[in-house]
């Protein structure tokens, strides 16, 4: 079997991170990159979306086999499940803006076509005048990120559609520097996890590798590669993510949101809530 891909469910050498729904964090470049000599190895993140505005210094961009050398000033959108690294020269200046995935389908659940643009990496040179724009707006996540007002996640929320919009509009406009990711597993695994997010009722594993001609023993080898768990794990886990929403945003009882995941029966939703988080559906509401 080959070796798993190194992978993250939070950011680069975070070996303790909690996945959260309503992640949003930003930070300079240079502060994680320092502690790691200015080189981040390939990885990828399986729910993060990951924003890179890089305003002076050097950046080799590693993507699967292949390496860039990126033009700056210059923007970067990464998608979840991406490989990508860095190789920085210790004079980089920029951000890194991350996102979980839920807070993304949540801020554009109307808008499919920015989403399937955004589903592969997109690199952009920049001009002074664009990249100030953008730096602009930056600064106004920055600011609502690391204060306390009213309304904060809403304004949070409004600001990152007006910057995802914007870079959609780039992207139109002035085209995308792309690097393909050439990954054949990596691939297979990212499709099968937009199929699993955009089935609206349980599917089988059969059911899922048919739609990806593929067969079902090799869809969970792809799956035991890319993040070591088999196919089955991985639906369970985004219909128990789905859960977890049901549970802090709505008033549905256990047993309603057992069915509206199409569980037969809600003790086996109940038991296989506790298995992953360690808590059953009732506390996990009331610790939140």
């Amino acid at each position: 079997m080959k070796k798993k891909l190194a992978y993250y469910d939070g950011l680069y050498g975070d070996n303790d991170f909690k996945r959260k729904t309503n992640y949003i964090f930003l930070e300079l470049i240079e502060t994680r990159t320092k502690g790691f000599d200015w080189v981040i190895k390939p990885h990828f993140h399986a729910h993060l979306y990951q924003i890179f505005l890089v305003e002076s210094g050097d950046v080799l961009l590693e993507n699967s086999e292949k390496s860039l050398s990126l033009q700056i000033p210059c923007i970067l959108v990464i998608p979840p499940n991406t490989i990508h690294g860095f190789l920085y020269s210790k004079n980089v200046k920029g951000h890194i803006l991350t996102i979980s995935d839920s807070v993304f389908d949540k801020i554009f659940s109307n808008a499919s076509d920015l989403v399937v643009e955004f589903e592969t990496l997109k690199y952009i040179i920049l001009s002074p005048n664009l990249y100030e724009q953008i730096q602009l707006l930056f600064t106004e996540i920055n600011e609502e990120l690391f204060t306390k007002k009213i309304n904060k996640e809403l304004m949070l929320h409004a600001l990152l559609c007006r910057l995802f919009i914007y870079i959609h509009r780039l992207i139109l406009n002035h085209g995308n520097h792309l690097i393909k990711d050439t990954n054949q597993s990596l691939q297979y695994y990212r499709k099968f996890m937009q199929l699993v997010k955009a089935a609206d009722r349980q599917k089988t594993i059969p059911a899922y590798a048919k739609e990806l001609n593929i067969t079902a023993v090799h869809l969970n080898r792809i799956c035991n590669e890319v993040r070591g768990k088999s196919a089955l794990s991985l639906v369970q886990e985004h219909l128990i993510e789905q859960a977890k929403n049901y549970l802090l945003h709505t008033s549905y009882s256990i047993s309603e949101i057992a069915y509206l995941l199409n569980f037969e029966y809600p003790n086996y939703f109940a038991r296989l809530f506790k298995k992953l988080n360690g808590v059953s559906p009732k506390a996990y509401r009331t610790k939140l």
